[in-house]
């Protein structure tokens, strides 16, 4: 007699897990615009959402919609919104206002082929430099990739936990496999599950940009008398634009608050980097063909480590540097040219050989054959 499932076990696409992960999270506004391949994110928790007591709003373009997420964020919902490259590419200057305000919300961007209009439908991992340096300036992102529709919901939810402690727009840098692939998600208890919010001032605090590394972030209505600019300000919220050191106070936090707490939020799946003769850094869908490729080369005497990323940025230097001192040759699998590759050959250092495998065009994925085959093609050279 079969077993029947467990009542927290669900069979859902990616985008659908992303959705339920938000409300989970605590999520409350969701403010987007249609675009595939992340609408899915939209359709759902416009029926979700009011049934949690939130809002979800269709908003008239992606400029409109990251505006109204950084806003309800400082109206005091979790907030979030879903796109495609195009769309990402329109909330840049937003998201670079989120990232000088300190306004936690969640970015979801789920990769499509580009430039451009591109193949709408096909999938890519073409924003990976987009998600760290779409917007102008000095400042730290962090940036997380799931690779299943579990870790869909699950870095969902760190998605906005990390908002929430860093006070800080988080990207979820998702590909079209991903979101769209159907695969069984189980979730864990409710009261097991971390949730973080934002601290909150206390009687007689005012500094709301400052003195601290991560300040408390009051909310519109509350009594408050904070000013939010975009512009250069001080502590307290007031704009100084003609003060360097007021500039520079600014903006070596907004950094040093994500990059000093680097190698605790870098995040990655590893197998044998300790010791082996090849390595593979990988990420998103393409790190599924991970798996097979290196149980493979091992069956045969290859000794094969890997470094499946979760987090991408902050890049996990740490555990790169680690992998580049035994790895003879390190493989950089990737479906765009070479966006990842420059980073791993930064990190590394000269310590390893890099060799890039690249597949654009067609959403063609790259196959577990086709890693094989590189490993072996790597050990005879």
């Amino acid at each position: 007699m079969k077993k029947k499932p467990e009542r927290n076990t669900h069979f859902w696409q990616g985008n659908e897990a992303c959705a339920e992960a938000a409300i989970v999270a605590g999520c409350r506004f969701f403010a987007g615009y249609p675009i595939t391949p992340a609408s899915e994110i939209a359709e759902y928790l416009g029926k979700k959402l009011p049934i949690a007591g939130g809002i979800a709003m269709q908003m008239e373009d992606e400029l409109a919609s990251i505006g109204a997420v950084v806003g309800a964020s400082w109206a005091g919902a979790k907030s979030m919104t879903a796109t495609s490259g195009p769309g990402f590419s329109l909330m840049q200057e937003t998201i670079g206002y989120a990232f000088m305000t300190e306004t936690p919300c969640v970015i979801v961007d789920v990769q499509r082929l580009g430039p451009s209009t591109g193949q709408a439908t096909k999938c890519g991992q073409g924003d990976v430099m987009q998600a760290r340096w779409g917007t102008h300036g000095d400042y730290s992102a962090i940036a997380l990739s799931p690779n299943s529709v579990q870790e869909m919901f699950e870095l969902t939810i760190k998605a906005f936990n990390l908002a929430e402690k860093y006070r800080t727009p988080v990207i979820l840098l998702a590909d079209e496999e991903i979101a769209h692939m159907r695969e069984q998600v189980t979730i864990p208890s409710l009261e097991s599950i971390e949730i973080v919010n934002r601290r909150k001032p206390k009687l007689g605090e005012t500094a709301f940009f400052g003195l601290e590394e991560v300040p408390p972030m009051p909310t519109v209505g509350e009594g408050y008398n904070v000013a939010v600019t975009g512009s250069t300000h001080n502590e307290y919220g007031i704009r100084f634009t003609a003060d360097p050191n007021v500039h520079k106070r600014l903006v070596e936090r907004l950094n040093s608050k994500i990059q000093d707490h680097a190698d605790e939020l870098a995040e990655a799946e590893t197998h044998s980097i300790d010791d082996c003769q090849i390595g593979i850094i990988s990420f998103g869908c393409t790190s599924r063909a991970i798996y097979e490729a290196v149980e493979k080369a091992e069956a045969i005497g290859v000794t094969v480590g890997y470094a499946r990323l979760k987090t991408i940025w902050p890049f996990p230097e740490k555990i790169v540097k680690k992998l580049a001192k035994t790895a003879e040759k390190i493989i950089v699998p990737e479906m765009n040219l070479k966006q990842l590759y420059y980073e791993v050959q930064r990190v590394a250092g000269g310590s390893s050989e890099i060799i890039a495998l690249n597949k654009i065009g067609g959403g063609e994925l790259i196959t577990p054959e086709e890693l094989t085959a590189k490993i072996m093609e790597s050990v005879k050279d």
